[in-house]
């Protein structure tokens, strides 16, 4: 009795098979609760409408908090349930750890640490907000965006490293060019990385500017190679997109991660030992 129990809480909470009824409205509810609890902690933050229906707000916390806690507790119990996570200690360390499960559990830390801490947290009433991060596991949507970032992670990290190096070299070439005429603006490295950061993703404050020939002449470079550098990763994640709507659309399988090395598997591979 106990392992059917078991095993029908983990088919409820894992992603729902065809005609499995009870998974689909857990997911429905979960998503809708997402949606309304998101929507009750912007609301709040209106001094009149917090007035008139604070009460409301109170109960939606509490009660979306309790099924949020207990949704978690339930993938805590039923993931030895999948093979990968058999062992009953150490395979639910590994589970716990899994970006998805840290969403979850980012969605109620926020409503519990001011009632252990015992102190009005405001940060924490905003970091509520973070429960949007579960929309991942019930959005196809967000689905698609974490596929990409997936399929294309070390492009972006290779294009996020050449920017770094970039924004770097830019802003120490314009301490030098310019620490002498402006000294509070770029008395530094990383205080010149402002206007390194504003110039180049072309949002141009305004705030700092160069002002003597040099810093001028090469404040346009950098303008330029802006341009450039944020196009690239625009590029990527645009074909990408492209790519994985194609595949949905063919319906071709998902690809599968090992989860030893974490390279993709092709249908006549197993994971490796």
């Amino acid at each position: 009795m106990y392992h059917r129990l078991k095993r029908r809480a983990h088919q409820i909470v894992t992603p729902p098979e065809e005609g499995d009824r009870a998974s689909r409205v857990f997911d429905q509810t979960i998503y809708t609760l997402i949606s309304l609890t998101s929507l009750a902690i912007v609301l709040e933050t209106i001094a009149p409408i917090a007035k008139f229906a604070g009460g409301f707000f109170n109960v939606i916390e509490v009660v979306t908090v309790a099924i949020f806690s207990l949704e978690y507790v339930l993938r805590l119990w039923t993931c030895t349930e999948n093979p990968d996570f058999a062992h009953p200690v150490w395979g639910r360390v590994r589970y716990a750890f899994r970006p998805l499960m840290l969403a979850d559990l980012l969605a109620v830390v926020p409503f519990y640490v001011p009632v252990i801490v015992g102190v009005d947290l405001r940060f924490a009433r905003v970091l509520r907000l973070l429960r949007l991060l579960k929309l991942t596991r019930y959005s196809e949507s967000m689905s698609i965006i974490g596929d990409v970032l997936q399929s294309r992670r070390d492009a972006l990290i290779s294009t996020t490293f050449v920017g770094s190096v970039l924004l770097l070299f830019a802003s120490g070439l314009m301490y030098l060019a310019e620490r002498d005429a402006q000294p509070e603006g770029f008395s530094s490295i990383p205080a010149a990385m402002w206007w390194g950061m504003v110039t180049l993703t072309t949002v141009g404050y305004g705030d700092l500017f160069p002002v003597t020939p040099l810093g001028r002449g090469l404040g346009a470079v950098v303008a330029l190679l802006g341009i450039g550098l944020f196009a690239l990763p625009a590029g990527i994640l645009g074909s990408a997109f492209v790519e994985e709507l194609d595949r949905r659309r063919a319906g071709e399988p998902e690809a599968r991660i090992c989860p030893h090395c974490g390279e993709e598997l092709h249908d006549d591979e197993g994971p490796s030992a």
